[in-house]
């Protein structure tokens, strides 16, 4: 069969084309893989829902410090300027309406109290029903967010569980959630101290800008916030030598060039420039006015303070002052745990730095223990003043806390290892045996704490630890009852039992508008009027400190006796008393 010359030359035919291909579907993750990634951020939201709720179900018990008063006083003097500057900006921005709103209180920073005016303008009424619940709760919010940090930096540097545990011994140390409710600076600090350091430490970490520029900003908050923050840098210098020392003495080739950390060069540059820019009252005369607030804490006037029995009013303080009241202070078992934390973190990082080059990134143990150094530092001199307790070491406390929880992680794998040796084999001891054995460690650990801290509530600086007999026994060796006149609230309702209309109350330790305070939010009723001078007054309130005996005296004299008609007490341990004159007869309009 003959083939044509044409037939055998025509091309094939085309084939046909084929479907492009689907794109392919999305990959989603598996429900447990996404529940998994969830499991951090729910626990740093509920550490601050939580804290946050259980301080502001008990803030309405605590009476306002003295310190607040003054506070409140300020922040209503910036409130006014801050109307101002939104309605007239160019008179606002006037030196002379400048110096008149900020002069006030100008011995401390802004920010602080220009939040408690933010906070009070916003939330009065709308969240809150107490106007001082409304200053207060930018504290209260940063105490949250500090307990969240703490875990949060926790379960990076040793799980998740270990993160809890350190964030809730964190939170159950009962000057902690004292300090907590305060529209003071004291917490304040504490938390920025610890925000600061973590995001130095994930700058070194992950090397990327964001963190070291929030760490710069987070610094000048600091700044703006309480003198504290003049420290800071001191730890994070140290820690950085401490590394590079370190490496020198490692094995190395070539030539090691030292690597300053980019979070170390924007500190001092943008730190001072957010601190200017919140805080009006440096925008004229700069310089001597940062002269001037620097001079007036490193020349600080000498108060008052009760250690061992003796009142130390002016220099030389004991050096063990701070060291007695921390171990008289926080819980027992956090400081063991940390402890416990602080070598097992040792033996880690010395075996680990054998096998790396170059300077070694720990996760923060290093800078945590130098950041507890820092805080303490000022006390190892005997003219450092310690008339204000345990609140000018506060920054220590959260690293102290990321200790504990990296002593409960060595503790939890101790008992697994003797679990699972009285088990026969590892996998008979099994996972769900491992997670029970660590919820009930993390129990019998915190129970303590916990019950130590709800229990101080409200009287927070008089509670002392089983260490040192509680609050009896720190009576009697003679350590500080209580200050700051904060105490009238616990004797709230006895004050308006005992006073007619219009009584007149020696208020004592506690600042005058303090007292109103509690007045405007209906914790003392409106009519009384508090008292400067015990002559002329109907009820007389007195606060227990070692060299305040004297007006008590004063108050016998004057009211013709020495019977009080309340005593308020902590276990058994009388902090604040209520004297009524005699001769007074309250009465009440029907």
């Amino acid at each position: 069969m003959s083939h044509s010359p044409d037939a055998a030359a025509s091309p094939a035919p085309e084939p046909a084309a084929l479907p492009e291909p689907a794109p392919p579907a999305p990959v989603r993750p598996a429900p447990r893989a996404w529940l998994a990634r969830c499991i951090d951020p729910a626990i740093f939201v509920g550490l601050v829902a939580g804290y946050v709720a259980a301080l502001l179900s008990t803030v309405r018990d605590l009476g306002y410090s003295r310190d607040e008063g003054f506070y409140f006083h300020a922040a209503r003097g910036y409130g006014k300027w801050f109307r101002m500057l939104f309605s007239d900006p160019e008179q606002a921005l006037t030196r002379s309406v400048l110096d008149s709103y900020w002069q006030e209180n100008h011995e401390h920073p802004a920010l602080m109290k220009s939040l408690f005016f933010a906070s009070q303008h916003l939330f009065e009424k709308v969240l809150f029903d107490d106007r001082g619940t409304a200053y207060r709760f930018p504290t209260m919010l940063l105490a949250g967010l500090a307990v969240a940090v703490t875990f949060a930096w926790g379960r990076r540097a040793f799980g998740r569980a270990g993160g809890v545990v350190a964030a809730l011994a964190f939170a159950c140390m009962p000057r902690i959630f004292y300090h907590s409710h305060l529209s003071c600076f004291d917490l304040p600090i504490a938390a920025l101290w610890l925000f600061v350091a973590y995001a130095y430490q994930r700058s070194l970490d992950t090397r990327r800008f964001s963190w070291a520029l929030g760490c710069a900003v987070l610094y000048g908050l600091a700044l703006d916030t309480k003198h504290n923050a003049w420290f800071l840098p001191a730890s994070l210098v140290a820690h950085l030598s401490v590394r590079h020392v370190l490496a020198l003495r490692r094995p190395w080739r070539g030539w090691y060039r030292l690597r300053i950390p980019l979070a170390l060069v924007l500190m001092p540059l943008l730190g001072p420039l957010v601190l200017y820019a919140g805080w009006p009252w440096l925008w004229h005369d700069t310089w001597p006015r940062l002269v001037e607030w620097m001079r007036f804490h490193f020349q600080h006037v000498y108060y008052n303070i009760e250690f061992l029995g003796h009142t130390y009013f002016k220099p030389p303080f004991p050096r063990s002052y701070a060291w007695v009241m921390t171990l008289a202070t926080v819980p027992a078992v956090t400081l063991l745990l940390a402890g416990v934390g602080g070598v097992a973190g040792a033996r880690r990082y010395w075996a680990a730095r054998h096998r790396e080059d170059g300077p070694h990134s720990d996760g923060g143990p290093l800078l945590w223990l130098l950041c507890i150094f820092v805080s303490y530092g000022p006390w190892l001199f005997t003219s450092t003043p310690i008339f204000g307790g345990t609140k000018h070491w506060i920054t220590a406390y959260p690293f102290l806390a990321l200790f504990a929880g990296q002593g409960f992680v060595w503790l939890r794998s101790v008992l697994e290892q003797r679990g699972a040796a009285l088990a026969g084999r590892h996998r008979a001891f099994g996972t769900r045996g491992r997670a029970l054995l660590g919820v009930a460690l993390a129990a019998c650990l915190l129970i303590g704490p916990a019950t130590m801290t709800w229990h101080s509530h409200p009287w927070g600086l008089s509670a002392y630890t089983p260490l040192v007999g509680g609050a009896p026994g720190a009576a009697t060796l003679g350590l500080n009852r209580s200050f700051w006149g904060y105490t009238t609230g616990a004797i709230q309702e006895t004050i308006d039992e005992h006073s007619g209309d219009g009584a007149r109350v020696f208020v004592h330790d506690t600042a005058m508008d303090s007292f109103k305070m509690l007045q405007k939010d209906g914790r003392l009723r409106s009519d009384l009027r508090p008292w400067w001078t015990v002559s002329g007054s109907d009820l007389a309130i007195y606060h227990h400190e070692q060299h305040m005996s004297r007006v008590e005296h004063m108050i016998w004299v004057d009211y013709g006796t020495t019977a009080p008609v309340h005593v308020g007490a902590f276990d058994g341990v009388p902090v604040v008393w209520l004297y009524q004159r005699p001769s007074y007869q309250p009465r009440r309009e029907p």
